[in-house]
């Protein structure tokens, strides 16, 4: 968010640039030739801006499914456990409502929507609970090959569920580099100036400055929150792991 009204008061503030210097610069400043230089150059830098918010706007969606598919696989692989852990028999009851009460905390820490929309992953990265199943999985006796079988499955599976936490930890902290949105934002505020630049100063211009640079700030704003999809605003769906969790112990 910060980050988002920074861009909108440098950009609204290259706007208002353009506008004072039109007051100020010499009239051969502001001859048709220097509007056809100026124009081009405005629109060189536009095509650029353009190009880098798209490569953005591809790279955010990119992060976004890959979370969200990362927790329905999370989901899926939990209930696939559960089922792997019940056939095993009635000795792994424990077992499983460890698992239950990992996914829960899991769900209440990553979406606390009732009380804050900031995730609490760093509670998710301290907890122990997939490690503790997994422990518990190896102290499993099994007395036949089909116990054997679906304790090597729960371990295979027990696993995945570890790897993917910690690939969930780790793309957290992925963030998009700060030179790029630096250089963005400062293209986007000298393509505003020029806007300014030539524009009459008035109330219907300077109305659609700002829309057009709340338009751009917002564009920024929906793609640092894509970028992060487990904090802030735009989150993935918490749905598959409510639905895991209402299958786990059933």
């Amino acid at each position: 968010m910060s980050i988002a009204l920074i861009t909108l008061v440098c950009i609204l503030g290259g706007a208002l640039l353009g506008l004072f210097l039109r007051t100020r610069l010499p009239e051969h400043h502001l001859s048709d030739d220097s509007k056809d230089t100026v124009k081009l150059g405005a629109g060189l830098v536009a095509t650029m801006a353009a190009l880098v918010l798209g490569l953005l706007v591809g790279s955010a969606k990119h992060s976004f499914d890959a979370m969200d598919n990362g927790i329905i696989d999370i989901g899926a692989r939990t209930i696939m456990l559960d089922r792997a852990l019940a056939d095993y028999g009635p000795e792994t009851m424990e077992i499983r409502a460890v698992l239950r009460s990992t996914l829960t905390k899991a769900i209440a820490n990553i979406w606390p929507e009732e009380k804050t929309t900031q995730a609490h992953l760093e509670i998710v990265e301290r907890a122990v609970g997939m490690e503790t199943i997994r422990s518990a999985i190896r102290r499993l006796a099994p007395q036949d090959d089909t116990q054997h079988q679906l304790q090597s499955l729960a371990l295979q599976i027990s696993g995945d569920l570890a790897r993917m936490r910690w690939q969930m930890i780790e793309q957290r902290t992925k963030s998009l580099p700060t030179t790029l949105v630096v250089v963005l934002v400062f293209w986007l505020a000298m393509l505003f100036a020029s806007f300014g630049l030539f524009a009459p100063r008035n109330a219907t211009v300077i109305a659609v400055l700002s829309i057009a640079a709340l338009s751009v700030a917002g564009a920024l704003f929906i793609i640092l929150e894509m970028n992060s999809p487990l904090d802030g605003i735009i989150k993935v769906s918490s749905a598959p792991l409510h639905k895991a969790l209402d299958l786990i112990g059933k």
